[in-house]
C-alpha cells in the first residue's frame, strides 16, 4: 500500500527492478484491491466490497469444501469489518489455480486469508478473552507453525499493525517470518503483504517528511529481506519477485459525514445508554458504512422513496463527487454485488468520509475513543492518533492522506515492479486484476 512510482524510484532495494504503471481498481482499499490481485475480477464477481461487509440473509452458509462453515444463518444480516474469512471471497484465487497445476502457495497476512487453501497461511488471530483483553496470536496453517514462529521471533507485534504505534516492526516481522517460512517449506508462489507505508502517508500526507522516511525504513528493510532471501540455501532457484503497490494515498483537506446528514434526515435513531449514543446501524432507515474515501449506503428494505431522497441530498453535498445508485451506475465500478450498498457515496479527491453518527462527542459512544476496528461500523483513520491520555482525539482535521477514490489521475497511480523484466512483456500500464493473470501466466 501507497508505494508510488516517485518513491520506488528512490529505493536503493528496487531500483534495479523492470518498472509499470499500475491502476488501482475502485474501491482502492485493502481488502478490495487485494481480492483484485488475487482472484483476477472485480467486486462484482468476487463479492469484496469494502472493507466491512453486509452479510444479507441470501449468503451463502454452507461451504464446497471442508473448510468450516463461517456464517450462522441466525445471526445474518449483519455488518462484519475486518475479520470475514477466506470464504467471504465467492471466485476462486491465484493458489487455488496453482494447485491445478501442481504449485504450492504461502500466504503471509493479507485480509481475508484466514481458511484459504492456500497450503501456507500466516495472519493476525489475536484471542479475545473474557475479559475483554486480547492475547497476541496469529492463525497459521499449520496450525503449529505459529508456535514455532514465536519462539524463532516473538510474539507478531500487533501493536505495531495498526494504531499509534504502527511502525516499521511489524514489517520487519512479516518478512522474517516469511524468510524463515521459505527456508523450511517448498512453495512455488509467496504472497506477502508489507504494511508499512500505509501509516505516515494518511497521518502527515503523501508527501510529507514523515512520509520519506517510510519509504527510507522500507527500503532498508526489503534490501535486507531480499539479501536474505538470496542467501537461503534451502530455496533451490533464485527467487522472481514482483512487487505491487495496492493504492496511492493522497492529500487531503476535507471530511463528509454522511451518518450525521442521514441523522438530520431522520433515518438514523440511537439509543441513549450512560449518556452515550449507539446505533444498530441494520436497524436503521438508512446507514453509511464509510470506508477512507467512499461509503456503501444500506437502505432498510432497499426502500426506494427514501433511496431518491439520499441520492438527491448527497448529489448536493460538498465533497462528494459521484452518487452511484443502482445497478447500471454501479456496473460502471464493477462494484455491483449483492453486499453492495443501494447507493455508493464517492468522495473528491481532497476529501474523505467520517463514519461519526452523533453531533456532540461527549455522546460518543464507548467504542469511538478506543482502538476497535471490528465493534466501530466504519473505518476510523483517527485510531492513528491515539493518545494514553485522552484516547482517540475526534478532531478530523488531523488526517491528512486518503484513497479509495477511482483512478483519475496520475497521482492516484501507483507501480507495478519485477526482478525478472520478461514478466512484464514490455507492458507499461497495467491493473490490479492483471497481476493475477502475471502470475498465472509464470507458471
Amino acid at each position: 500500500p501507497a508505494l508510488r512510482p516517485q518513491d520506488a524510484a528512490k529505493m536503493e532495494s528496487l531500483n534495479k527492478f523492470a518498472v509499470a504503471e499500475l491502476v488501482p481498481s475502485f474501491p482502492a482499499v485493502t481488502c478490495c484491491v487485494q481480492t483484485n490481485i488475487t482472484t483476477g475480477q472485480l467486486p462484482c464477481k468476487h463479492g469484496v466490497v469494502g472493507n466491512g461487509l453486509l452479510l444479507r440473509k441470501n449468503e451463502p452458509i454452507d461451504c464446497d469444501d471442508d473448510r468450516p462453515v463461517w456464517l450462522n444463518a441466525e445471526r445474518l444480516p449483519y455488518l462484519e469489518m475486518w475479520t470475514a474469512p477466506n470464504q467471504c471471497i465467492g471466485v476462486p484465487q491465484i493458489w487455488d489455480e496453482l494447485h491445478k497445476k501442481s504449485k504450492t502457495s504461502s500466504v503471509w497476512f493479507p485480509l481475508h486469508s484466514k481458511h484459504s487453501r492456500a497450503d501456507f497461511v500466516c495472519t493476525p488471530a489475536p484471542i479475545h478473552n473474557p475479559d475483554g483483553s486480547e492475547s497476541l496470536w496469529c492463525y497459521t496453517k499449520p496450525v503449529e507453525m505459529y508456535g514455532k514462529l514465536r519462539d524463532e521471533f516473538g510474539h507478531f507485534p500487533l501493536q505495531n499493525f495498526w494504531g499509534p504505534l504502527s511502525g516499521i516492526a511489524s514489517t520487519e516481522w512479516i518478512l522474517k517470518s516469511a524468510c524463515w517460512s521459505m527456508s523450511k517449506q517448498s512453495t512455488d508462489f509467496f504472497y506477502i503483504y508489507v504494511p508499512h507505508l500505509d501509516y505516515a502517508s494518511q497521518k502527515f500526507g503523501a508527501n510529507s517528511n514523515e512520509a520519506a522516511t517510510a519509504v527510507s525504513e522500507i527500503d532498508s528493510v526489503l534490501l535486507k529481506f531480499f539479501a536474505d532471501v538470496a542467501s537461503e540455501t534451502n530455496i533451490k532457484e533464485p527467487p522472481v519477485f514482483l512487487v505491487a503497490g495496492e493504492y496511492a494515498i493522497t492529500d487531503v483537506s476535507h471530511v463528509t459525514f454522511p451518518n450525521r446528514i442521514l441523522r438530520e434526515m431522520g433515518l438514523i435513531e440511537v439509543e441513549q445508554r450512560d449518556g452515550r449514543e449507539y446505533v444498530e446501524p441494520l436497524k436503521c432507515n438508512a446507514f453509511a458504512v464509510c470506508d477512507h474515501q467512499f461509503s456503501h449506503v444500506h437502505i432498510k428494505d432497499a426502500d426506494r422513496t427514501i433511496s431518491k431522497n439520499v441520492a438527491e441530498r448527497f448529489r448536493r453535498e460538498n465533497g462528494i463527487a459521484e452518487v452511484l445508485v443502482g445497478e447500471d451506475d454501479m456496473k460502471r465500478y464493477g462494484i455491483n454485488h449483492r453486499r453492495s450498498g443501494e447507493i455508493i457515496l464517492i468522495s473528491e479527491q481532497d476529501s474523505w468520509q467520517a463514519y461519526y453518527y452523533w453531533n456532540e462527542n461527549s455522546k460518543a459512544p464507548e467504542y469511538a475513543n478506543k482502538v476497535d476496528i471490528h465493534r466501530k461500523p466504519g473505518y476510523d483513520p483517527l485510531e492513528l492518533f491515539r493518545d494514553k491520555s485522552i484516547g482517540i482525539p475526534f478532531d478530523t482535521t488531523l488526517i491528512k492522506g486518503s484513497h479509495g477514490t477511482p483512478t483519475k489521475c496520475d497521482e492516484q497511480k501507483t507501480v507495478l515492479l519485477s526482478s525478472a523484466p520478461k514478466i512484464l512483456n514490455g507492458k507499461k500500464t497495467f491493473t490490479d486484476i492483471d497481476v493475477f493473470n502475471i502470475v498465472n501466466g509464470w507458471f
